[in-house]
Protein backbone atom coordinates (compact mmCIF):
# COMPACT_ATOMS: atom_id res chain seq x y z
CA UNK A 1 0.00 0.00 0.00
CA UNK A 2 1.14 3.67 -0.61
CA UNK A 3 2.90 5.50 2.10
CA UNK A 4 2.49 8.99 1.18
CA UNK A 5 -0.23 11.27 0.93
CA UNK A 6 0.33 11.94 -3.07
CA UNK A 7 0.83 8.28 -3.56
CA UNK A 8 -2.76 7.82 -1.98
CA UNK A 9 -4.06 10.76 -4.23
CA UNK A 10 -2.35 9.97 -6.94
CA UNK A 11 -4.18 6.17 -6.51
CA UNK A 12 -7.45 7.97 -6.25
CA UNK A 13 -6.65 10.27 -9.51
CA UNK A 14 -6.17 7.00 -11.50
CA UNK A 15 -9.41 5.47 -10.10
CA UNK A 16 -11.24 8.27 -11.31
CA UNK A 17 -10.05 8.80 -14.43
CA UNK A 18 -10.21 5.53 -15.34
CA UNK A 19 -13.88 4.84 -14.73
CA UNK A 20 -14.38 7.91 -16.94
CA UNK A 21 -12.28 6.77 -19.70
CA UNK A 22 -13.96 3.84 -19.29
CA UNK A 23 -17.49 5.17 -19.57
CA UNK A 24 -16.51 6.84 -22.52
CA UNK A 25 -14.98 4.25 -24.58
CA UNK A 26 -18.08 2.09 -24.16
CA UNK A 27 -20.02 4.55 -24.89
CA UNK A 28 -18.33 5.79 -28.52
CA UNK A 29 -18.34 1.60 -28.73
CA UNK A 30 -22.21 1.76 -28.87
CA UNK A 31 -22.87 4.44 -31.11
CA UNK A 32 -20.62 2.81 -33.43
CA UNK A 33 -22.55 -0.12 -33.38
CA UNK A 34 -25.84 1.59 -33.58
CA UNK A 35 -24.42 3.99 -36.50
CA UNK A 36 -23.13 0.45 -38.59
CA UNK A 37 -26.63 -1.12 -38.00
CA UNK A 38 -28.35 1.65 -39.82
CA UNK A 39 -29.73 0.90 -43.04
CA UNK A 40 -31.25 4.51 -43.36
CA UNK A 41 -28.79 7.11 -44.87
CA UNK A 42 -30.94 9.79 -43.56
CA UNK A 43 -30.32 8.63 -40.24
CA UNK A 44 -26.98 7.36 -40.52
CA UNK A 45 -26.05 10.90 -42.04
CA UNK A 46 -27.18 11.86 -39.34
CA UNK A 47 -25.98 10.37 -36.34
CA UNK A 48 -21.91 10.10 -38.54
CA UNK A 49 -20.86 13.57 -37.23
CA UNK A 50 -22.01 12.50 -33.57
CA UNK A 51 -19.48 9.48 -33.59
CA UNK A 52 -16.76 11.23 -35.89
CA UNK A 53 -16.90 13.95 -32.49
CA UNK A 54 -16.86 11.10 -29.78
CA UNK A 55 -14.10 9.48 -31.54
CA UNK A 56 -11.87 12.87 -31.88
CA UNK A 57 -11.78 13.69 -28.40
CA UNK A 58 -11.28 10.09 -27.24
CA UNK A 59 -7.82 10.31 -29.40
CA UNK A 60 -7.24 13.47 -28.53
CA UNK A 61 -7.23 12.70 -24.90
CA UNK A 62 -5.32 9.13 -25.64
CA UNK A 63 -7.89 6.86 -25.04
CA UNK A 64 -7.72 5.11 -28.12
CA UNK A 65 -4.94 5.94 -30.75
CA UNK A 66 -5.57 8.31 -33.67
CA UNK A 67 -4.71 5.86 -36.05
CA UNK A 68 -7.49 3.71 -34.78
CA UNK A 69 -10.00 6.33 -34.59
CA UNK A 70 -8.92 7.29 -38.16
CA UNK A 71 -9.40 4.06 -39.65
CA UNK A 72 -12.88 3.75 -37.55
CA UNK A 73 -14.25 7.13 -39.29
CA UNK A 74 -12.81 6.36 -42.71
CA UNK A 75 -14.95 2.76 -41.98
CA UNK A 76 -17.91 4.10 -41.09
CA UNK A 77 -17.97 7.18 -43.66
CA UNK A 78 -17.84 4.64 -46.47
CA UNK A 79 -20.47 2.70 -44.68
CA UNK A 80 -22.44 5.57 -44.43
CA UNK A 81 -21.88 6.73 -48.50
CA UNK A 82 -22.40 2.84 -49.21
CA UNK A 83 -25.46 3.26 -48.54
CA UNK A 84 -26.55 5.74 -51.01
CA UNK A 85 -25.05 4.05 -53.39
CA UNK A 86 -26.98 0.36 -52.41
CA UNK A 87 -30.55 2.81 -52.68
CA UNK A 88 -29.34 4.15 -56.12
CA UNK A 89 -28.62 0.68 -57.13
CA UNK A 90 -31.77 -0.50 -56.09
CA UNK A 91 -33.81 2.13 -57.91
CA UNK A 92 -31.94 1.65 -61.04
CA UNK A 93 -33.76 -1.97 -61.85
CA UNK A 94 -37.21 -0.52 -61.21
CA UNK A 95 -36.57 2.06 -63.68
CA UNK A 96 -36.24 -0.61 -66.84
Amino acid sequence: MANHASALKRIRQTATRRLLNKYKHKTARNAIRELQALNDKKAASALLPKVVGMLDKLSKTNIIHKNKAANLKSKLTKHVNSLAKAKSAKAAPKAK
